[in-house]
């Protein structure tokens, strides 16, 4: 016995489904008094404990006389605690969702000067910058940039976007609609078959000359410019 209590305490990885963490155990330790060591370090009963070192099962009929010492301690080897309840009855501590958190009112973080808000102020970045644009004049920017990168222009070939059923169309305006809610340019097609909405005019205003119900006022976005060819009815035709 004397022999058991003189052997050093082993450095091992209790894992549990739930945790993982490493403990040093002392051989001496009965296996009761390790269990109720590992009921707060894993949340686990040491009544509903059932214990084992890589896989070997740690158990005994007298668990309060018998000790660590007669199991195979090995450096970092696992000690794997199992849960013996009813999945109802446990409790997962890894779900937070009932947990309750603080969220911090607005106006106290506004005010708070060791804050990133506060950083950002101080520094004059993002929209504290008196130089950067507005939102609506980014939205602007963007909608010019992207008639700039698909080369958008009046006279050229296009398709709408998406094309899962494909309209083909002509360019016949590219520019700011006053009608239209929205900020920046709009891009008017006159398509090749009757799926539009008007005839090239918005509230009275014309902005170009289409056959009725073949115009149409789209973003940039919804435009691919492009050597499209002219989708005809027919086309969609089997043979008979």
């Amino acid at each position: 016995m004397d022999s058991m209590q003189s052997q050093p305490d082993v450095p091992m990885l209790v894992t549990s489904a739930t945790t993982k963490s490493e403990r040093r155990i002392t051989p001496s330790w009965s296996i009761a008094q390790l269990k109720t060591r590992l009921e707060p370090i894993t949340g686990i009963p040491a009544s509903a404990q059932r214990l084992t070192i890589q896989g070997a099962p740690v158990e005994a009929v007298d668990e309060e006389s018998v000790q660590l010492a007669a199991y195979p301690l090995q450096a970092y080897a696992e000690i794997y605690v199992h849960d013996t309840r009813p999945a109802a009855a446990r409790v997962d501590f890894s779900d937070v969702s009932a947990v309750p958190k603080y969220v911090m009112p607005e106006n106290e973080y506004e005010s708070r000067s060791d804050s990133v808000l506060a950083w950002k102020k101080s520094q004059k970045l993002g929209r504290f910058d008196p130089d950067a644009p507005s939102l609506e004049q980014q939205k602007i920017l963007e909608l010019e940039q992207e008639i700039k990168d698909k080369d958008l222009r009046v006279s050229r070939r296009c398709r709408l976007l998406p094309s899962s059923t494909p309209r083909h169309g002509e360019i016949r305006y590219v520019g700011l609609i006053s009608q239209l809610p929205g900020p920046g340019p709009w891009v008017g097609v006159a398509l090749d078959e009757p799926t539009g909405k008007n005839d090239g005019s918005v509230k009275g205003s014309r902005y170009f000359t289409c056959n009725a119900n073949c115009g149409v006022f789209v973003r940039p976005e919804r435009v691919e410019a492009g050597d499209f060819g002219i989708i005809s009815i027919d086309d969609d035709l089997e043979e008979i």
